[in-house]
């Protein structure tokens, strides 16, 4: 659906005799914490309700949309306790039997990254889920299930727990899957498994979702995700479907130690980004030397829709976040397609030797 500006819901509300826009004001006003950055969004959210209200449409689309609401908002609730915690999703086939290889290494996964201090996040099922879940233990495990016409049991180790969410829509399971998620690891599966990949990798290539590590892990000697890149390399990259770098985007590990360090080298030295208007802006824990900035504008700056790479310090566009304030920024009007190139930068910046102080 297009955006329609706050301009367009204030002309809509005058065709009523009752001044809404001032009911609206008064409300999020009264409800909303002062001085709160989100005041215009709340506002928003309201003018939108009251639209649909107006319009009054039909009893099922009003039922979609409070139902998503109301989900959305217990899932917010239910997940702030964990927000200062990285989180890994991990996704596999619900029927791997407890028997086999690929249920074991699920098990160290889960473990290793625990270890790492990274909280596991799985469907809840059983399975790869079931294992991931074993290993991690309660208190380093999320549960997403998905409530459904016929009995869904969530695995034993978040059954009954507080780190158990359900939901009744696919579409926000998957939501929160990707969002809470600060890498993922796929483990071989069925058609689930290859469609959250394939749709993982569809949001970080567009842009849609933040640049992560998407890690694929089989037993060693396995040629199930070996095979899916081969297809995916001689059908997709071959034909030109992709460009070559978007194969930057994966990577294919044969043990659960080669997984977490794949994931903990990624924030070794990036710690995340935002776009900032036009500009997108990688935050640092360690500022990069001035040989490497030189270096990014001579072998990176096609990612440059124009100017150059920049660090600059925390600035007051990002007061929403000043618990980053500390961090050195690295900003950049990027051209918004390259992400599989811009993967091959951040793999540059996180290595010590481009830091302005490498650790001793």
């Amino acid at each position: 659906m297009p955006y329609e500006s706050d301009d367009y819901l204030s002309r809509h509300f005058q065709t009523s005799d009752i001044d809404l826009t001032s009911k609206v004001e008064e409300l999020t006003a009264l409800v909303t914490p002062p001085n709160s950055p989100n005041l215009p969004l709340y506002r928003e959210m309201i003018t939108t309700v009251i639209r649909m209200a107006q319009a009054d449409r039909n009893r099922w689309d009003a039922k979609i949309m409070l139902q998503t609401l109301r989900e959305m908002e217990h899932a917010f609730s239910a997940l702030e306790q964990f927000k200062r915690r990285r989180k890994v999703t991990v996704f596999g086939s619900a029927r791997t039997p407890p028997s086999h290889p690929v249920y074991a290494l699920a098990c160290e996964l889960g473990a290793t990254l625990a270890r790492y201090d990274l909280m596991v996040i799985t469907g809840a099922g059983g399975g790869i889920m079931a294992a991931a879940h074993e290993g991690a233990g309660l208190e380093n495990s999320l549960g997403f299930n998905i409530t459904l016409p016929f009995e869904q049991g969530a695995n034993a180790t978040v059954q009954g727990s507080g780190n158990l969410l359900s939901f009744h829509f696919f579409f926000l399971r998957k939501l929160f899957f990707v969002k809470e998620a600060d890498a993922l690891v796929l483990c071989p599966g069925g058609f689930g498994t290859l469609d959250e990949a394939l749709e993982v990798l569809t949001l970080i290539q567009t842009g849609k979702s933040p640049l992560v590590p998407v890690v694929l892990l089989d037993q060693p000697g396995g040629s199930f995700w070996k095979d899916a890149l081969a297809f995916i390399e001689q059908q997709l990259q071959g034909n030109g479907y992709i460009l070559p770098s978007d194969m930057n985007l994966m990577r294919l590990v044969y043990s659960a130690d080669e997984a977490a360090e794949e994931i903990a080298q990624f924030y070794r030295n990036f710690h995340s980004s935002r776009w900032l208007k036009d500009r997108f802006v990688i935050r640092l824990n360690h500022r990069l030397s001035e040989a490497t900035m030189r270096q990014l504008n001579r072998d990176f700056i096609g990612l440059c829709k124009n100017g150059d790479f920049q660090q600059q310090p925390y600035c007051e566009s990002e007061q929403d976040e000043p618990e980053l304030a500390p961090l050195t920024r690295l900003a950049f009007v990027f051209n918004g397609r390259d992400h599989g190139r811009l993967r091959e930068l951040l793999n540059l910046i996180n290595q010590p030797q481009h830091w302005a102080t490498p650790p001793g």
